[in-house]
């Protein structure tokens, strides 16, 4: 895993980085200790291999580092928590993908 560093930009809900100049995020909302996130932009131009696990690991880590639930809206999103089950357990209860 290459390491990303993020941002959460909390004024815009999102978590953010940047590669070669482009801003790739993923927006969420958040309620009562669970974390949404709604979508997930990553430019065409950012190729590099790899990138959109690291990134969506590095958020997941940094939502769970703050004790916070994770419900997957977006669809890139809850595919990756499929195929990766050790994020399972950030689920709330009752929400199963």
């Amino acid at each position: 895993m290459n390491e990303v560093l993020i941002k959460d930009n909390s004024f815009l809900r999102q978590f953010e980085t940047t590669v070669d100049g482009k801003l790739a995020k993923i927006e969420y909302s958040s309620q009562e200790r669970k974390v949404f996130l709604t979508k997930l932009v990553i430019p065409e131009e950012i190729t590099k291999e790899g990138f959109k696990e690291d990134f969506i690991k590095a958020v997941l880590n940094n939502i769970q580092e703050n004790n916070l639930r994770v419900v997957p809206t977006s669809p890139e999103i809850a595919g990756f928590l499929r195929k990766n089950r050790q994020y399972k357990e950030m689920l709330p209860v009752g929400i199963r993908i």
